[in-house]
């Protein structure tokens, strides 16, 4: 029954409490107020203004845990590196996207391709 919940759980759906989210984390409660503060997470809000956090804000929160703990980065460090990893990885999304609208273009195309030559610029 809990491996049925937890399958059929979104990962961005928020579940967690501050207080579990910061025993998940190894955190205190109140560091997870100050990243709030300072506009690296954002959790959810239930109706009576308790913060919520999804497992995929336990995440993030891991990996700036990582970054922080482990690697020596600061929390402004932290911030621009999971925004330039999230940036890469909407971009290796639309590479993957666009080789697939290529691969779909080239097989529409006649078997005999001409290639152009180089030549030297005219003066």
């Amino acid at each position: 029954m809990m491996a049925e919940m937890r399958v059929s759980m979104n990962e961005d759906e928020p579940c967690y409490v501050i207080s579990v989210a910061a025993k998940m984390l190894g955190m205190h409660q109140q560091t997870l107020r100050y990243y709030e503060r300072v506009g690296v997470m954002e959790p959810s809000r239930s109706r009576g203004n308790i913060r919520l956090y999804s497992q995929a804000d336990i995440v993030r929160l891991r990996q700036i845990k990582r970054l922080i703990d482990d690697l020596g980065v600061n929390l402004a460090g932290a911030e621009v590196i999971l925004k330039m990893r999230d940036r890469i990885e909407l971009l290796e999304v639309e590479i993957t996207l666009l080789r697939e609208q290529l691969d779909q273009a080239r097989d529409g195309q006649p078997a005999t391709t001409t290639r152009r030559t180089q030549t030297a610029p005219r003066a």
